[in-house]
């Protein structure tokens, strides 16, 4: 679809980002702009003059070097304390000469120090530019898996199917009416189930007018096309980060007993992946977790390690026992064999 770029995710920020000749993003003040207007940061009626200034000043010159002193002067002091968090992020994205370099950097050394919701909406303008001008819905809703925390549901039929969390929370608690649903549900009290559409050939092209709305299920089931749009997006991923072009392939089980590397799409599935590397049974119900297996192969052996060069790479996403699906998609940069660092 030819205006999809335009119509996907708009208020994540994407159009005002620049491009560097590599074909990598560039951070520009609009961009600050759009985080520094994100519900967490801005002003609200009560804030006083003091914050409110300072966030003027910010959307003005959002690279201006704030002191310690100006903030101390805000009454809120969890308004203090969310600039001082917004501005180590901003500090952190601006390190580096691109956003690429920035995002990979932000897991090493010591860990991640900012915010997830910041860094979800990171991944999400650099899966968009990814995706490019002419993705399909299915492989929109599929990267969506990146930087959405997603429900999952086994049906009777064994279809199991993704549902983005916030969203299902929030359509739970419109139907549970209000404060008092949420009492139910805290109580263990079951609420009307949540009725969402499941994204498919009839109605795929809906997506581009409810982006922002994450409301369409996906069937992740093998063979299913979402999860083969969810491979496709991986191999982006993977080759606009280091330049190493893979494929990637489901899988029904790890047949090879000798398999030399492995990453985990999430906490959940890499713990399991340790488990059974190292010769280590997992129990029944670990075992209903795991949603996924893949089996990753570079194109030219020469991106890999030397060691295990020409190697499968084996892949699993898990979800953990609250049904939770949190990929992290920079698990993919930091843990695979790569020679080098692009």
């Amino acid at each position: 679809m030819s205006d999809s770029s335009q119509s996907l995710w708009p208020q994540a920020g994407y159009a005002q980002l620049k491009k560097d000749p590599r074909g990598h993003l560039i951070v520009t003040d609009d961009f600050l702009r759009v985080l520094l207007l994100r519900p967490e940061l801005a002003p609200i009626e009560s804030s006083c003059k003091h914050e409110i200034q300072i966030h003027e000043r910010l959307l003005e010159n959002p690279r201006l070097d704030l002191q310690t002193a100006d903030l101390a002067q805000v009454e809120d002091r969890d308004a203090a304390d969310n600039m001082a968090v917004w501005l180590r992020f901003r500090n952190r994205i601006l390190a580096h000469a691109t956003l690429e370099a920035s995002y990979w950097a932000l897991f090493e050394g010591q860990g991640v120090d900012v915010p997830p919701i910041l860094v979800n909406q990171i991944t999400q303008v650099l899966v968009q530019h990814i995706l490019g001008d002419d993705c399909a819905p299915l492989e929109a809703r599929a990267a969506e898996l990146l930087f959405r925390t997603q429900k999952i549901s086994v049906l009777e039929d064994g279809s199991v199917m993704a549902a983005d969390h916030e969203t299902v929370e929030r359509h739970a608690l419109e139907s549970g009416f209000g404060s008092l649903g949420e009492l139910l549900k805290q109580g263990g009290i079951p609420l009307r189930s949540v009725d969402l559409d499941v994204i498919q050939d009839s109605n795929e092209d809906t997506y581009w007018e409810r982006s922002e709305r994450f409301d369409m299920v996906a069937c992740l089931n093998l063979g299913q096309p979402l999860i083969d749009a969810f491979c496709r997006v991986l191999e982006r991923w993977i080759a606009h980060f280091t330049s190493a072009t893979v494929r990637i392939v489901t899988a029904r089980e790890i047949e090879d007993v000798h398999w030399v590397w492995h990453v985990g799409l999430d906490a959940q599935a890499s713990s399991m992946l340790n488990d059974l590397y190292n010769g280590q049974s997992i129990d029944e119900d670990r075992q209903r977790r795991m949603l996924c297996l893949f089996v990753l192969n570079f194109d030219n052996a020469s991106d890999m390690l030397q060691e295990v060069s020409g190697k499968p790479v084996y892949l699993a996403m898990a979800m953990d026992p609250q049904n939770l699906l949190k990929i992290k998609p920079q698990n993919l940069l930091l843990n695979l064999p790569l020679a080098r660092r692009s």
